[in-house]
């Protein structure tokens, strides 16, 4: 599938129902994540910045840049890419820098408000959007405004409802709010971005994918849930054998690889 065809398909995938996009974090979860049968995946900041020993926000734009080019190459899917608050203040810097992503492979990019210790104020914020839709124009990208305000308790609800409004009528193409806890808050998101896509983010029990299409959520994404699931697995195997010496945990079957990997 070219470049073209992922981005179409991609938008085809906004335009009804409830679809699930994986978070991939390397060649081999990306490439196992397509064989399960997603039809779209999306790379995740912090679980990037995992294989590399370092926290989330770490990874320089170059690291990331050349961690889609990967990711685009080693999967037939389209690619939806965290591209955090494109590690640029606004302006030229950050059209420049979503341009280099878009070139790099995605079909979708996330950009969020988050300034590093507060939100971009909201004129800001506002503006950093309609630099990103000029920087994408005419490349077939799908741009994702992201508020972090639910997510780092920086603002409420009604906050990140103003911000996703207007982030619609700047010209996303779909809205983003992680940290949504509730059908109540879910429901209120999405009544206000409507007609335009809401991605809702799963990162704990609670919601179910069936839930959340029943309240016209467009899509789920998962954050670096998968990624902390696998280091959970390692660091309890680790745990087990330097303190009892046992293997216990080698016990688990696991999914014969030659399925998915070359």
């Amino acid at each position: 599938m070219t470049i073209t065809q992922k981005r179409k398909e991609f938008r085809r995938l906004h335009e009804s129902g409830c679809f699930t996009i994986p978070n991939a974090w390397d060649i081999g979860s990306a490439r196992y994540l397509e064989h399960v049968g997603f039809k779209a995946l999306a790379t995740t900041s912090a679980g990037f910045a995992f294989t590399r020993g370092r926290l989330d926000g770490k990874m320089t734009v170059r690291e990331v840049i050349t961690h889609v080019t990967e990711l685009a190459e080693a999967s037939r899917l389209p690619l939806n890419v965290d591209f955090e608050s494109g590690f640029a203040a606004g302006g030229q810097e950050l059209a420049d820098n979503l341009r280099r992503c878009a070139e790099a492979g995605a079909a979708g990019i996330s950009i969020e408000d988050n300034a590093g210790e507060d939100l971009y104020d909201f004129e800001s914020a506002v503006e950093r959007i309609r630099v990103s839709v000029r920087a994408l124009e005419g490349t077939g990208v799908m741009l994702v405004a992201r508020s972090e305000g639910m997510l780092t308790g920086w603002a409420g609800l009604d906050e990140t409802v103003r911000r996703l409004q207007a982030f619609a009528a700047a010209g996303a193409d779909c809205l983003y709010a992680p940290g949504l806890r509730s059908e109540e808050e879910v429901r209120a998101v999405v009544a206000a971005c409507a007609p335009k896509p809401v991605n809702v983010l799963v990162w704990s029990p609670g919601f179910t994918v069936s839930q959340l299409a029943a309240l016209e959520v467009r899509r789920v994404s998962l954050g670096a849930a998968l990624a902390k699931v696998g280091w959970a697995a390692v660091m309890n195997s680790a745990r087990e054998i330097f303190d009892t010496g046992r293997f216990e945990s080698f016990g688990q079957p696991v999914e014969d690889m030659r399925k998915f990997l070359c």
